[in-house]
């Protein structure tokens, strides 16, 4: 598959991954622990663009706790390539200056905007859909958002509502829906026009900087300053005095929401129905969920370690490497083992391993964190 000479991967690798706790902290988040493979989630997230794209294009952002883990990680990408955020500013001001950055020597700069955490199972139609994407978005001021289609009322994903067909299998949107309670999920289920926002984003820097300007006019002079200033001596400065002068907001939030919050079809924004196994691996639940469905038959319980032994035992995902595991008696648990902490929940509460974080930052024990 030929390299589309304009086309920027950004990916988005700031997170601190706590529903993962504790496997991931601060200095090693969820995007940097191989939970799917040998590689590391960001390291498959650069290999399977990597046909699209040459090295010297990619872009990742991140923060200053994870920047050198980063670079560790993906030896072939330069520093300035990895940017560190002095402050977290949600996905707008990071993709924003993403924009800002490549309009200065790429007038014809593509952008994909991709999160650092998700499983894709087919590589190579991930990037066929991806390909088709990208022509829509390079042939105008079009905004083009991956839509998985979805097999259950999920409650924590954002929808696209999708109208008619255009440009190809792509549909414009009507509308742009957050994380939708249960019976609204099972609505948009029903209603069979509903796709999962991916997170993944396409469009051209100048369209991207146009929309920043239009719909956050207070911080899109704020990144158009960080950008001036990029390759001087005082780019790390302004950067760090600027940037958390930022807006706090998603690019869904700030841009695409209030495009299609009247509810009526936009002629520039497409949803491209994606059907390439994608996973978000949100929790140790989906994680668990993910392994199992990969196991045919599937296996009662999954479990890192050096051995198990099992006895009236289903269902489990126990985390203990180096150590022999005997589960007795014991269904649909969570138990994931480091050196220095132990979590034990149930698959049905493992959403709320993030609290624990929480708590952990209000105590102020940042050595678990």
């Amino acid at each position: 598959m030929s390299k589309n000479p304009n086309f920027h991967p950004v990916i988005l690798a700031g997170g601190r991954g706590t529903r993962f706790w504790p496997l991931s902290r601060k200095k090693r988040a969820k995007q940097l622990l191989a939970l799917d493979g040998k590689h590391t989630m960001l390291q498959q997230t650069v290999a399977r663009l990597l046909p699209l794209a040459p090295v010297k294009k990619f872009w990742v952002i991140t923060n200053e706790d994870l920047r050198p883990a980063i670079l560790k990680q993906l030896p072939r990408l330069s520093r300035p390539q990895v940017l560190a955020e002095p402050v977290g500013r949600n996905t707008a001001p990071a993709i924003g200056l993403a924009a800002f950055l490549l309009l200065r020597d790429d007038p014809e700069a593509v952008i994909g905007m991709f999160p650092s955490d998700h499983v894709i199972a087919d590589e190579k139609r991930f990037r066929e859909t991806l390909k088709q994407g990208l022509e829509i978005a390079a042939a105008g001021s079009n905004i083009v958002v991956l839509g998985i289609q979805p097999n259950r009322p999920e409650t924590g994903y954002g929808y696209i509502e999708a109208g008619r067909m255009a440009q190809g299998n792509a549909r414009q949107v009507r509308r742009f829906t957050e994380k939708p309670d249960a019976a609204h999920a099972a609505e948009f289920i029903s209603a069979g026009n509903y796709y999962w926002n991916s997170g993944m984003f396409l469009w051209s820097a100048r369209t991207l900087a146009d929309a920043l300007r239009e719909h956050l006019p207070k911080t899109a002079p704020i990144l158009e300053k960080i950008a001036a200033s990029y390759g001087t001596r005082k780019f790390a400065s302004t950067f760090r005095n600027l940037y958390p002068k930022c807006e706090n907001l998603s690019v869904d939030y700030a841009v695409l929401e209030p495009r299609s919050a009247k509810g009526e079809l936009d002629a520039n924004i497409f949803c491209l129905p994606a059907d390439f196994g994608w996973n978000d691996l949100g929790s140790w639940t989906a994680l668990h969920e993910h392994h199992a469905a990969r196991r045919q038959p599937p296996e009662r319980n999954l479990v890192a370690a050096s051995g198990l032994f099992s006895l009236n035992a289903h269902g489990n995902y126990i985390h203990a490497p180096g150590k022999f595991v005997a589960a007795v008696g014991v269904d649909d648990l969570v138990i994931v083992e480091t050196v220095d902490a132990l979590l034990i929940t149930t698959r049905h509460s493992a959403q709320d391993v993030g609290k624990i974080v929480k708590y952990l930052d209000q105590k102020k024990l940042h050595k678990l964190t």
